[in-house]
């Protein structure tokens, strides 16, 4: 299906943009048609059904395995609601980009891709290719609560567009959700045995709190066998679940790209911020305060520690998530502290928008059905059935007017989260939707609002910001890009542990940075700074 672009026009008032956000309205005059493959199916431009006649599509995404898509409340009531009967071709979450892979190699795609976590170099490649369809003008004539929501956040239309003015896919939007990476907590029975009523605010303070934890015995056993603060290893890199917070202690705001106040661009591994956060983190490493397995074990090793009341400051959604036991206000959020060179912590907040959740597929026999489907999850209903399930089932109104919720019981024997993703496919993948708080009005524990509370207090107030906002490289950048990272991101990896644990003395920074210029970490900078220039003018 070729598709013509027609000039984007800014036509709604904020009042229609309300009533637009407000879901699907009874089914109106305004229709299109589309082949479905067996001839003419009526597309209703508002309302549900979507088709006049029953058309049938094929979805692949990734799948986390707890039930069938087929048996899901949410996707049966939407094939009833829309008319659209859809197929799933789905794979297994951990191997889901493997098959994405196979299928685009194979030219037998399926017509929607959901929940796909497709790439800015995959929307560019196979967007070119004519693979995947542009959705500009689409959105434009059925996609009214997509449409609003990019006239209401022009920085997410800037993300999705990919240089050639194409959209080829719809991102995940949670504006409400602020954490750039889960927060770091600390042990509030170790704060109390020491008598910490205020944590530390400086690198200085934070080094002499964990000496204390270190020399003190806060769990009180009698023996030295308290880890003061604990990393694991992924595939993704070392330390990845604290380094974000440390980094912001010496300016720097991510691991390998961000841009200052200024609007430039920098390679985070070149900067000198960088060698004072390997210069401290040695430091801790040679005192044992930094947990020397933090290079090798696993998440779940490190919880295991921690729920043997051992580890002082970590990283995780919620600290009782390490910990064990049930959510608890009296382990409390990590303060961001500063170093001496810096006079506020570079603090990064997430960008709220996640690129590639949902595309179509130049086999799709009704792209304009299909999109009207996927609209209907960016108002504040459909994004609210496909976060919480059916009406009656996990929750019900107490006041509809007002938008208040309550649960209701899950059955015997079920966890609420694990009886959820029985419910609905937005479990653990990054699927299309709008995140807002209307839709957990009334359903937030006291332990919700005081994690809300430090979110404001210790992140937000402090000056919290994107780091490097959702943008696109060319094809030849992503290109290039990528030719680098394939030994520059190892060779900067192994380099971090080494001068961290001392294999690697810090007196061999300025060779490191020698060996990184050569390998084209300077490159890296300049080609993202060109992509952010499009990005800040576009």
């Amino acid at each position: 299906m070729q598709i013509t672009r027609k000039p984007w026009k800014i036509l709604l008032s904020s009042a229609v943009i309300v009533g637009l956000l407000a879901g699907c309205g009874s089914s109106g005059a305004n229709e299109g048609k589309t082949d479905k493959g067996t001839g003419e199916a009526t597309v209703n431009k508002e309302g549900f059904p979507i088709v006049s006649e029953p058309i049938t599509l094929s979805m692949m995404a990734p799948d986390v395995g707890i039930q069938n898509w087929e048996n899901m409340p949410v996707l049966q009531q939407m094939k009833e609601k829309t008319g659209i009967t859809m197929e799933y071709k789905n794979a297994p979450k951990d191997s889901f980009d493997t098959k994405k892979n196979l299928v685009f190699a194979s030219g037998d795609y399926p017509d929607i891709f959901y929940a796909a976590g497709l790439t800015t170099a995959e929307q560019m490649n196979y967007g070119e290719q004519g693979i995947l369809i542009p959705l500009e003008d689409l959105i434009e004539e059925y996609a009214p609560n997509f449409k609003a929501l990019l006239e209401q956040n022009p920085d997410v239309r800037k993300s999705i567009t990919a240089p050639d003015g194409h959209i080829y896919s719809l991102p995940v939007v949670e504006m409400s959700q602020h954490w750039y990476r889960n927060p770091m907590w600390y042990n509030g029975d170790f704060l109390k045995a020491l008598n910490i009523d205020k944590l530390p605010e400086t690198t200085e303070e934070l080094y002499t709190y964990l000496k204390r934890v270190k020399e003190e015995d806060p769990n009180g056993n009698g023996t030295a066998d308290e880890i003061p603060i604990s990393s694991v290893t992924t595939t993704a890199a070392n330390l990845r679940d604290i380094r974000t917070w440390l980094l912001g202690a010496f300016g720097i705001y991510e691991e390998e790209i961000y841009v200052d106040d200024a609007d430039k661009v920098h390679y985070t591994p070149l900067e000198e911020g960088y060698k004072e956060y390997l210069t401290y983190m040695n430091r801790l490493w040679s005192e044992e305060l930094l947990d020397h397995e933090s290079f090798s074990q696993t998440a779940e090793q490190k919880k295991a520690k921690a729920q043997n009341n051992r580890v002082a400051l970590f990283s995780d959604w919620h600290a009782y998530m390490t910990k064990g036991g049930e959510p608890s206000t009296s382990d409390p959020m990590f303060a961001p502290v500063r170093s001496e060179s810096v006079s506020a912590p570079a603090i990064a907040k997430n960008r709220g928008i996640t690129t590639g959740a949902f595309a179509i597929t130049n086999s799709n026999p009704a792209p304009e059905a299909s999109l009207r489907w996927v609209d209907y999850l960016y108002s504040y209903e459909g994004a609210l059935f496909f976060n919480k399930g059916p009406e009656g089932t996990l929750w019900e109104y107490t006041d509809k007017d007002n938008r208040v919720k309550q649960y209701l019981p899950v059955p015997d024997g079920k966890e609420m989260e694990d009886f959820r993703a029985t419910l609905t496919p937005n479990y653990g993948i990054p699927a299309p939707t709008l995140s807002m708080d209307d839709i957990n009005k009334g359903l937030k524990t006291d332990f919700d609002l005081w994690v809300e509370q430090e979110t404001k207090q210790k992140l937000l107030d402090k000056g919290a910001r994107i780091p490097f906002p959702a943008l696109f490289l060319t094809v030849e950048e992503q290109t290039e890009i990528s030719s680098l990272n394939s030994d520059l991101s190892t060779y900067v990896k192994q380099m971090e542990a080494k001068f961290i644990t001392g294999a690697e003395p810090l007196t061999g920074w300025d060779n490191y940075v020698a060996t990184v210029k050569k390998m084209g970490g300077e490159r890296v900078a300049e080609i993202n700074q060109a992509a952010y220039d499009r990005w800040k003018t576009n």
